[in-house]
């Protein structure tokens, strides 16, 4: 029977899917890389070709499909991703029968931000309470063709007008508070959270409307500037960019992509002729905008307010860039104090400024450069100090060495004196992560299960998987595995090495199992690359999963609170003579 979903993942190729988005490295039969979903200096995530599944061994400790990783990526739900996918892919889905639940959710709460959206629109520019905002946003040189195609909006200076109109659409109190767009007063009842304000609508790239930022446009008044939707099932400020649904297209064509700081320095570029800007909410280029804008070009460049906040924002974004290969420069307007500014003042002036674009690690050595302009040695070590938590970060090593060169020849001193400084803040930092790291539980701190999974995953892993478990199964049992979905899976590989002995067929082994087990052979299926592929002695580490095997049941029947039987004793007499055996038996010739 036809199934379009195995048949999306089927055609999409999850080695050049994921590798699109981040660097994965052959090792053995499967590949390995960095997790793009935690911050991590060894690389934990691995993905296989073979099985066409990923997992992470590192704090995530997730892992899945093709679906799964375009899911979490992209913080979607089940069928958003598979509809992306099959439309990658150039299938039709049909016979789709399963229950969404989380997709119901999101559904109606962007149905609900869309009608709100309308409402908004339709205020500003079609009565008289909107007026006000249409005055406001020709003293901003913004048409109303530009308005329409931001739709926006304006909020009415009143306390329960949209609330009245989606209730009359059938959304209750709880889905209004969900949404955002209601707040619950100190007597019970809800009001409105967007009142006598300039409406922005924030959509994603698929053009859903996610959320809102509303201007206040009385600046005499004591109201805060900008509210934004709070944090809501449908809207998280990280992940979120103003215009990239308008911007995606002239983003992927020019492969690059100007990140400023407020709606009007994407609204007022964009009517200027300059498609490829967004806006940050915020001050702070996250690792969630990354990996969004990473789907479209490889280069980023900032293009934020002539400000210390916008310093620090640049500062702060070259780590996530740096960590998703993404080339960051920045872009600065002597002339003006923002985008939206220097565009309405000169757009000749303003498209040369984007042509001039600089590397941010050369706007940096600039910028510290002018921090500490005197020629004495003590400015140079400064300069040279806060440059080095930045140079260090540099994975390419032609960048590496060309930074390197340069900050050489700014200061007037020798090469292999500014790597000396970069290593001793290199040794510096990994002390401070030691002992930080000293206080968590280590990964390895259960040293009996590391062992299990690394033993059982070079068996499925092997391209002659009988002949390394006979090695194994020659020492151990399938119940010396403490965890019982360990002990049940070698169960079912005994089994089925008995009924077929001549070749082992994954795809015809993984048909028996039940889905707990099948996603059990994933995970250990993919941990000995995650390991290494050093080679192993298999033996050695069976004895040694037999030797705590042992300890675990004589422990057992020692601790027995009753009077231990005949049986029970001569089972304990066994045991000890069998540990002796096997520890004997590792200890070093």
């Amino acid at each position: 029977m036809y199934n379009s979903v195995e048949e999306v993942k089927k055609r999409i190729d999850i080695i050049e899917f994921i590798g699109s988005f981040m660097t994965l490295k052959k090792a053995g039969r499967n590949f390995k890389g960095l997790c793009p979903f935690h911050q991590e200096k060894t690389p934990s995530f691995v993905v296989s070709p073979d099985r066409q599944i990923w997992h992470c061994f590192g704090s995530c400790n997730d892992g899945g499909d093709v679906i799964k990783f375009l899911m979490k990526w992209e913080n979607i739900t089940f069928f958003e991703a598979l509809k992306e996918l099959a439309e990658k892919a150039g299938v039709k889905l049909t016979n789709i029968a399963f229950e969404d639940k989380l997709w119901e959710k999101k559904e109606r709460l962007l149905r609900i931000n869309q009608l709100a959206a309308e409402y908004f629109n339709y205020v500003l520019f079609k009565t008289e309470i909107g007026k006000k905002g249409v005055q406001y946003l020709k003293e901003r040189d913004i048409s109303d063709k530009t308005a329409q195609k931001f739709q926006l909006g304006y909020a009415p200076q009143s306390w329960d007008s949209l609330f009245n109109f989606l209730k009359k659409k059938k959304f209750n109190d709880f889905e209004l508070l969900e949404a955002g767009l209601a707040i619950r007063g100190e007597k019970g009842g809800l009001y409105d959270r967007f009142r006598g304000r300039l409406m922005f609508p924030i959509k994603d790239p698929r053009d859903n409307t996610i959320g809102f930022s509303g201007r206040n446009l009385d600046d005499e008044e004591k109201e805060v500037k900008y509210i934004n939707t709070p944090e809501t099932p449908i809207y998280h400020k990280r992940e979120s960019l103003f215009g990239i649904n308008i911007a995606k297209e002239e983003i992927k064509k020019s492969q690059n992509v100007f990140i400023v700081e407020g709606e009007f320095d994407v609204i007022a570029p964009f009517q200027n002729g300059f498609a490829n800007f967004v806006a940050i909410k915020g001050s702070a280029l996250t690792r969630e905008h990354i990996m969004l804008l990473k789907r479209f070009t490889k280069r980023a460049t900032l293009a934020l307010d002539a400000d210390s906040s916008g310093e620090e924002a640049i500062r702060r974004g070259i780590e996530e860039a740096e960590a998703y290969d993404i080339e960051l420069d920045v872009v600065q307007f002597d002339f003006a104090k923002d985008p939206d500014e220097a565009v309405r003042k000169d757009s000749t002036k303003f498209k040369k400024t984007l042509q001039k674009h600089t590397p941010v690690y050369d706007f940096l050595l600039e910028m510290f450069s002018k921090k500490y302009p005197d020629e004495d040695a003590f400015s140079k070590k400064k300069i040279g100090e806060e440059m080095s938590p930045y140079i260090v970060r540099i994975t390419n090593p032609i960048v590496y060495s060309h930074y390197i060169k340069k900050i050489a020849k700014l200061l007037d001193v020798t090469e292999s004196s500014i790597e000396s400084m970069i290593r001793k803040y290199k040794t510096k930092k990994k002390q401070q992560e030691f002992i930080k790291s000293s206080y968590k539980k280590a990964e390895n701190g259960d040293r009996e299960k590391n062992l299990q999974t690394y033993l059982l995953s070079l068996i499925f892993q092997s391209e002659f998987p009988y002949e390394l478990s006979d090695k194994v199964f020659r020492i151990l049992d399938a119940d010396d595995f403490s965890y019982p979905s360990y002990g049940k899976l070698s169960e079912a590989f005994l089994k089925y090495h008995k009924d077929h002995t001549v070749e082992f067929n994954q795809k015809e082994f993984l048909k028996n199992l039940s889905s707990e087990l099948r996603a059990v052979f994933d995970e250990l299926f993919l941990y000995a690359s995650y390991r290494g592929e050093e080679e192993e002695n298999v033996e050695k580490l069976s004895y040694e999963i037999k030797k705590l095997s042992l300890k675990r049941q004589i422990s057992e029947l020692s601790k027995s609170e009753k009077e231990i039987t005949k049986e029970q004793e001569k089972k304990l007499q066994e045991y000890t003579v069998r540990l002796k055996d096997v520890e004997n038996l590792l200890l070093p010739v």
